[in-house]
């Protein structure tokens, strides 16, 4: 093998996918112990993370999931009295999904099981090296975001 093959760089890519596919298997597995599916936390993380409200287009882009699907899952999380659509000042014919106040409970508890899974599987690092790896995913995250902006989709 040459040292190519071996460089960090090399291998960092599919390390970081089979790490990513590792990661969401167990926090599937333990949010799931909490009763709670990733059909219900991840939209709700992601509408809480988005602030005022966010557009079904935007939302189902977040949770990687078909407008189709999102739109069937919104619906029972609206029944469940979690989230609201309310219209958008800025084109009345689009429609904003937003937390109720269930919504925002909710999420809290959604936050309170994910961090104790996540503390559990970062407890052999350090705060520094924590923090070391969140600036390289910046980095790596800002030179993604320059290569799709350069690409036609």
């Amino acid at each position: 093998m040459s040292q190519n093959e071996t460089s960090p760089k090399t291998l960092f890519g599919f390390q970081f996918v089979m790490l990513s596919r590792r990661w969401r298997k167990v926090i599937h597995a333990e949010i799931a112990r909490a009763g709670l599916t990733d059909a219900t936390w991840a939209p709700l993380v992601h509408l809480d993370a988005g602030g005022d409200g966010i557009s079904q287009t935007e939302l189902a882009d977040r949770v990687a999931l078909d407008t189709s699907t999102l739109v069937r899952l919104l619906d029972i999380l609206s029944k469940r009295g979690l989230i609201e659509r309310q219209v958008n000042p800025r084109d009345r014919r689009a429609r904003l999904i937003v937390l109720t106040s269930q919504g925002h409970i909710e999420v809290q508890r959604i936050k309170h099981h994910l961090s104790e899974v996540e503390a559990s599987l970062l407890s052999g690092l350090s705060e520094t090296e924590v923090a070391v790896l969140l600036a390289g995913f910046a980095k790596i995250s800002a030179t993604i975001e320059t290569t799709l902006e350069r690409k036609p989709s």
